[in-house]
């Protein structure tokens, strides 16, 4: 149902309202697309929803949910995913995608919490994803997520993610901000790690920056600026799917427009010398 003639390349920055005046003055040419979360804008009118528009007239909008619950024991929630279906539809949306994580049960629980590596789950979440493409008409992508304490596992955090991909057949959204995080947290290579993905699934990536609670402890909160191991990480992700289009995440802490933009001229002169290196090795 996307319209493939709207690009989806390069380097994109978060729609967030607080943005809105900057965004809405910006050179078009400034960034490649937008990222915003459907809930946000479902419904929107007056002058957001006339921004929003204007916006999504100039710039590939692509779309990253928050409220999905693709592993909680609650239903579905058919009706947000078919106004996420329509909203994808008006604006021309060419990528749906959501975290790999719970966040209801019997209600919801406001935070993107780990499920728990099992057979039982994989089984479990892929079913509910089926169902949500089978609404939205087309794949979507999930984000390897990050976490904080550990769920039962009776396999891996990358042979967890592989089977569910496979088994829903859908996409990944590959987080490389969370890969660092969760290899200081958890102890393991974030490159080795990043190989143990199935990344012939990957559709596209986010980077961001976190917060230092202590040498041992990350915290993913889109809130800072990227270290120089996150951007290395992500040179590593080039290196092996090439340069898929990347979101700069930054989600408060908001620094001016211009600073963003530098971030993003950053993710284009790394993507530029990705395929430098596949003309190379070609």
């Amino acid at each position: 149902m996307a319209d493939n003639n709207r690009e989806f390349r390069g380097a994109g920055l978060g729609l967030r309202r607080a943005l809105l005046g900057p965004l809405s003055s910006m050179a078009d040419e400034a960034v490649d697309f937008m990222e915003l979360a459907p809930e946000n804008w479902i419904g929107v009118g007056g002058r957001f929803g006339r921004q929003l528009r204007a916006l999504a007239e100039k710039h590939t909008i692509a779309f990253h949910g928050l409220s999905l619950d693709v592993g909680g024991p609650d239903p579905i929630d058919t009706d947000l995913v078919k106004a996420v279906r329509n909203l994808m539809s008006e604006l021309q949306a060419p990528i749906y995608s959501e975290h790999l994580t719970y966040c209801a049960a019997e209600g919801h629980l406001y935070d993107l919490l780990p499920i728990p590596f099992t057979e039982e789950a994989v089984h479990h979440v892929a079913a509910r994803i089926r169902q949500v493409q089978d609404i939205i008409g087309e794949p979507i992508a999930l984000e390897n997520a990050s976490y904080y304490a550990q769920a039962h596992h009776d396999m891996t955090e990358a042979e967890f993610i592989t089977a569910v991909l496979e088994e829903a057949d859908c996409g990944l959204l590959l987080d490389v901000n969370n890969i660092y995080v969760n290899s200081i947290n958890h102890r393991y290579d974030p490159v080795a790690f990043l190989d143990s993905l199935p990344l012939d699934r990957a559709r596209y990536i986010h980077i961001a920056g976190h917060f230092d609670e202590a040498d041992d402890l990350k915290v993913d909160t889109h809130g800072a600026d990227i270290i120089d191991p996150v951007w290395r990480l992500l040179d590593q992700a080039y290196e092996r799917v090439g340069p898929l289009p990347t979101l700069l995440e930054r989600d408060f802490n908001l620094p001016p427009l211009s600073e963003l933009l530098t971030d993003i001229e950053r993710i284009r002169a790394a993507q530029s010398a990705a395929i430098g290196n596949e003309a190379l090795r070609a």
